[in-house]
């Protein structure tokens, strides 16, 4: 139960952290405008519903397949590692803004965002599956304690304290060890 609460603790928390700190970053390279926070919270959305989706598709292969294809995306995620946005993505110009922001995004954040949209809901089944108990409770409410957690935290406590660099240093430190 320790571990798969850690597990969900950290993921939830990291899921939330990540949206301000990528957010931010690229924040300025588009222009600073209500449309950058829309798109990135169409991505960070669509990521979630489908990491939700992938959760769903992934309980119904048999266990051992579930294990290997989580691990395998989990060792992939890391080349995502760390979560800076190279200057690269900077727009020139006439760039189509949404499509930039979509694509950097994927490239700097997507499957590790991902993969921590499924945590939750893979981790609870695989719980119940193995305990042969009714709905964990208390995950759930974990896990809705670590996103609260990280929503408060950030502007009260990482943003002041470090630089949009340094943040993306530690939440992708921080990810390395959800994944390990």
């Amino acid at each position: 139960m320790i571990l798969f609460a850690a597990a969900i603790f950290l993921s939830a928390f990291l899921l939330f952290q990540v949206q301000p700190v990528i957010s931010k970053a690229i924040l300025p390279w588009f222009g600073g405008s209500a449309g950058v926070w829309n798109t990135c919270m169409l991505f960070f959305q669509s990521a979630l519903l489908g990491g939700y989706a992938y959760a769903h598709w992934l309980q119904s292969q048999p266990a051992a397949r579930q294990r290997r294809i989580h691990a395998a995306l989990l060792a992939v995620s890391l080349l995502w590692l760390p979560i800076l946005p190279a200057s690269r993505w900077k727009p020139a110009g006439g760039d189509d803004p949404i499509a930039g922001i979509l694509g950097l995004l994927a490239a700097t954040v997507g499957l590790p965002y991902f993969l921590l949209a499924t945590t939750s809901p893979l981790l609870q089944a695989w719980y119940v599956r193995a305990r042969r108990q009714s709905v964990p409770w208390r995950l759930f409410a974990l896990s809705n304690a670590a996103s609260l957690a990280a929503l408060l935290t950030y502007p009260v406590l990482i943003e002041p304290a470090l630089s949009v660099g340094h943040q993306a240093l530690v939440w992708s430190a921080a990810y390395v060890l959800f994944a390990a």
